[in-house]
């Protein structure tokens, strides 16, 4: 979303890095080293479709080789170009260094809408670019490991991972090569759900932080706060019904491409993602009051704001009438440069995309070493702890039945304790621990030292920090 006298959404993330850097002791060698995107190989490919030869253009960038393989997902959208691919892949390197995935930053994309083509043309089209990025090693599990983005799904990635295997029929690593799989093609449990569910943990982060809430004026637990979402894709939706369903706060509108739905009590997530999928937009949906001007909820009056779908939806003409204390970045880089500026100026406390949206990255790691252990996470380890457990509820009810205490364990608590973690348990576990050791270094750094303002500031400071130590130890 362009909007004049505003930097692009490359020149805002290299703002955003020199902001960081200027309170760095970095030599300008190692500075420059770290900013710079290292590659992009642009493809031009035909398909034969429709009687006619269709061409396309896709882009894959690494920005980052620190750490190897790169990681970043594919996105499928017409608004696809290479600075916003080299800007998306600078992210991901700073995102996996915030997080500590040991992966480098990466970004894919296709210039295509998605919607204009059937299921069988587009399995085509995947395939044909798959393939140019396979034979470039540009897709492999050891060198560059993509993942779903906007217009992109597990479906697509099912698609890639068959074309690699196609290419690469000895390599007993294959299913890495990608992940956000379905859990049939080598995925793992809860990787659809992960950047929404990484969005809750950080926010239930953000408020066992006194000092962090204090900042922007906000008071009490995440329960019965009012929040609005802009974007009802798979981040927004996840991040809506977890927070709606599981800590109780009010979904109180929600911002699609047609318009929005507004309703003080609560909105039904549930309800108005299956009115979505049936009718193609909110509009006519009766759980909520329809506003035409979708982008007119932004500004509403409400205690947490989540832009969850594109660049740019605040900027500089908006920001000012942003009314949000806190603001979650589950999309990346919804905030321009200017409306940043403005936002703090406000007294608005913004939790970056860097670290907000890093949920995806995150379970992707949890997938992409289950795919080279060969091995489903719990598969091992889940009976034995149920044994285990069981050992001491019967010595418990044992005890209590020889010395006459008349315990009794209360309705629930045996299952649940008896039940040993299977994968998505553990997935979640390993997100959740993910997600706070991440905000503990951000708020740590935010709050230690004068220079830095903000925390997207600090998170900045912490992965260019970390990238620069990766980049020290091999010589540079």
């Amino acid at each position: 979303m362009a909007v004049t006298g505003e930097p692009s959404f490359r020149e805002s993330v290299d703002m955003m890095f020199n902001r960081a850097v200027a309170v760095m002791d970095l030599s300008p060698g190692l500075e420059e080293k770290i900013r710079v995107c290292n590659s992009t190989y642009t493809v031009r490919f035909g398909v034969r479709l429709r009687g006619a030869l269709q061409t396309f253009t896709g882009y894959r960038s690494v920005h980052s080789e620190h750490m190897e393989p790169v990681k970043g997902g594919i996105r499928f959208a017409l608004s696809v170009n290479q600075d916003e691919v080299e800007a998306l892949a600078a992210l991901m390197t700073y995102k996996c260094a915030l997080v500590e995935t040991p992966f480098g930053g990466s970004k894919g994309g296709l210039r295509i809408d998605p919607r204009q083509w059937d299921e069988h043309e587009l399995e085509l089209i995947t395939r044909r670019f798959a393939y140019e990025l396979i034979k470039r090693d540009l897709i492999n599990p050891a060198q560059n490991v993509p993942a779903p983005d906007m217009g992109t799904g597990e479906r697509e990635m099912a698609w890639i991972v068959d074309q690699y295997k196609r290419m690469n029929t000895t390599d007993i690593n294959g299913a890495a090569c990608v992940t956000g799989k379905p859990l049939n093609s080598g995925g793992i449990q809860g990787r659809v759900e992960a950047t929404g569910r990484g969005v809750q943990y950080a926010l239930r982060e953000f408020f066992r932080h006194s000092d962090d809430m204090k900042a922007c004026g906000m008071t009490g637990k995440l329960a019965g706060k009012r929040i609005v979402i802009q974007g009802l894709g798979n981040v927004g939706y996840h991040a809506a019904l977890f927070l709606s369903t599981e800590d109780d706060a009010r979904i109180i509108a929600i911002i699609e491409r047609d318009g929005a739905l507004h309703n003080p009590d609560g909105l039904n997530v549930q309800a108005v993602r299956d009115w979505v999928a049936e009718h193609g937009g909110v509009k006519d949906c009766p759980e909520g009051t329809y506003e035409a001007d979708g982008a007119k909820l932004l500004e509403l009056d409400c205690d947490i704001l989540i832009p969850a779908a594109l660049e740019g939806v605040i900027h500089k003409g908006n920001a000012k009438n942003i009314k949000a204390p806190l603001i979650i970045e589950a999309a990346n880089g919804p905030i321009t440069a200017g409306a940043d500026e403005i936002l703090r100026k406000k007294g608005a406390v913004i939790i970056p995309d860097m670290y907000a949206n890093a949920g995806g990255v995150t379970v992707s790691y949890f997938e992409w070493v289950k795919n080279l252990s060969h091995i489903r996470f719990g598969r091992m380890q889940r009976r034995q702890e149920e044994a285990r457990h069981q050992l001491l509820i019967d010595e418990l009810e044992r005890l209590s039945a020889d010395k006459g205490l008349g315990w009794t364990l209360s309705p629930g608590f045996k299952e649940q304790y008896l039940r040993g973690a299977g994968e998505l348990e553990l997935v979640r576990s390993g997100l959740d621990d993910t997600m706070r050791a991440a905000y503990q270094s951000i708020s740590d750094v935010w709050h230690s030292r004068n220079d830095v303002t903000d925390m997207r500031m600090a998170a900045y400071v912490v992965a260019i920090d970390r990238v620069a130590k990766s980049y020290r130890s091999k010589g540079l």
